[in-house]
């Protein structure tokens, strides 16, 4: 610990006397001064030993005295040694008086003990004390690094937790809680998230400094990895500031920490070359080959029912933010995912039907759609993009390639449809109306109607009306003409009138359902 006014009291050679203050002897000493300015107080800094003959101050003058101790206690001067036999035989009574007061402590130096010999007293004290903290700094650093090495990040929590006396915990690049110690900082570390978060969104490196939970500790927070996002982060809970030995070890779990982000990014890339791998094979029809070189790292989702996910995007944050997702909710659950990157703008995922990882995509798509409405209403969230994601229905290895295609057959209804997120059930168990909102079947319907349109606004029949009302009655003459409260010859007349001005019969049944199917998208745009 650093040199105090006690320690100084009881160096046998210095031969201080105490004559105020004796109940704040304890306090630090962050170095020893000697002045003789009536004023000393604009060249301290705080935490100084001052030391004075008192050559220029009347130290018998009551007034002068209250205003310079007060000065050196608002300084944050923590003693003051007085030198007698030099221009004073002992200390003046009302510097004494004074001093007591205002809860300086006030040291009498003899003679004999020059100002030099303190000054030394404290500096190798203070050297001693940067000594023992540096000794202890590698000593914490040896211990963390052998604690990663053999017990990985949780270990290395561990000793960390009980170099500072406090605790520590280690968040993924989602901001989720991957690892605590001790078991107990779990809650007050799941506490931190949004400060975590905020701290991700700064540069690279970043730390911050934040009161626990109703003030119960104090928290720094650290961001780890070498590029622009990083990687992770670590949190620091300790009751008091951390002094050097602790900030020696702290930063030494985070430069271990890093290495050991760095490495399991190295380490995702080689997965995600394997992954693609994987996925090409799976596609080609080959899923034994495919489960043969996936082994362990993704053999258990192979296993079971999967979905696949497309999810395409200009902006390489949207699917950056997508990738995260998935990856995180699957790491938290234990669950096996494939992501694979399939050029700047396309992603595509395998995950396990109804896992984590299915969920959490569902999850950031409708936080996608939330501020794609947000900024519809004018509110510019800074966040629009034009990210479209598709998910297959359940799907087995051997029916990789058709998920695959349901997904791009979601994602491109997604993208027609101005939605974020559209599964291939969905199309499955819904109308076929809501795809014919498309500017090409719209634009079929126009041209393939217009004449008969064009027909009728002459005034010389309502051919659309009973061409609707005869195929809704799949070509029965009475009922159709009923509905439209005319005779059916009438009906026929029309009808053939419609065969003359489109030049196709009606009697094919192509032709009656893209006549239909143009009604309906006609009636879909109204």
């Amino acid at each position: 610990m650093p040199p105090t006014l006690a320690s100084l009291v009881h160096h046998s050679a210095l031969k201080l006397t105490v004559r105020a203050g004796e109940d704040r002897l304890d306090v630090p000493v962050r170095w020893a001064h000697v002045s003789e300015l009536a004023d000393p107080v604009p060249y301290m800094e705080g935490g100084e030993l001052l030391l004075t003959t008192a050559l220029k101050l009347d130290a018998d003058d009551a007034k002068a005295m209250r205003r310079y101790v007060k000065r050196l206690v608002g300084a944050g001067v923590v003693g003051l040694g007085f030198a007698v036999g030099v221009n004073y035989d002992e200390i003046p009574k009302v510097l004494v008086d004074t001093a007591e007061q205002e809860g300086l402590p006030l040291l009498e130096v003899p003679r004999r003990t020059p100002f030099i010999a303190i000054s030394k007293a404290v500096s190798a004290a203070i050297a001693a004390d940067q000594y023992r903290s540096v000794t202890a700094g590698f000593a914490a650093q040896r211990e963390l690094t052998k604690q990663a090495l053999t017990d990985g990040p949780e270990g290395l929590l561990a000793a960390l937790a009980a170099q500072v006396d406090g605790w520590a915990a280690l968040y993924d690049a989602s901001g989720a809680v991957v690892a605590t110690a001790p078991e107990w900082a779990g809650r007050r570390a799941a506490r931190l998230t949004a400060d975590v978060e905020r701290l991700r969104d700064r540069p690279a490196p970043a730390s911050s400094v934040v009161g626990g939970p109703d003030n119960e500790d104090r928290v720094e927070l650290h961001t780890l990895g070498t590029g622009r996002r990083p990687r992770a982060a670590l949190a620091v809970g300790t009751e008091s500031a951390l002094g050097t030995a602790e900030r020696y070890a702290v930063h030494s779990a985070i430069a271990l920490l890093t290495l050991t982000t760095e490495r399991s990014r190295s380490l995702q890339a080689a997965q995600e070359r394997i992954g693609a791998a994987v996925l090409r094979m799976l596609l080609a029809g080959h899923p034994d080959h495919a489960r043969a070189v996936a082994g362990d790292l993704y053999g258990g989702l192979l296993d079971a029912p999967f979905r696949i996910i497309v999810g395409e995007s200009a902006d390489g944050e949207a699917l950056d933010g997508l990738a995260e997702a998935v990856e995180s909710a699957a790491a938290r659950s234990g669950e096996a995912v494939l992501v694979v990157a399939e050029g700047p703008e396309r992603l595509v995922v395998l995950a396990v039907d109804g896992g984590a990882a299915v969920e959490a995509c569902g999850e950031y798509a409708a936080t996608r759609e939330g501020e794609r409405a947000s900024s519809a209403t004018g509110e510019h969230t800074g966040d629009e993009d034009d990210l479209v994601v598709g998910l297959s229905a359940p799907a087995g290895p051997i029916a990789a390639a058709a998920a695959y295609k349901q997904a791009e057959q979601a994602l491109s209804v997604a993208r027609r449809r101005g939605r974020v997120l559209v599964e291939h059930e969905q199309l499955a168990a819904g109308s076929v109306l809501p795809l014919l909102a498309d500017d090409a079947v719209r634009a079929f319907a126009d041209g393939l109607l217009r004449p008969l349109s064009e027909h009728d606004a002459t005034g010389r029949g309502d051919l659309v009306a009973s061409l609707r009302a005869w195929l809704s009655r799949h070509g029965q003459w009475d009922a159709a003409a009923a509905d439209l409260g005319v005779h059916r010859h009438t009906l026929r007349y029309r009808m053939r009138r419609v065969e003359e001005i489109l030049g196709r019969s009606l009697d094919d049944p192509d032709v009656r359902m893209e006549l239909w199917l143009a009604l309906k998208a006609t009636a879909a745009a109204e």
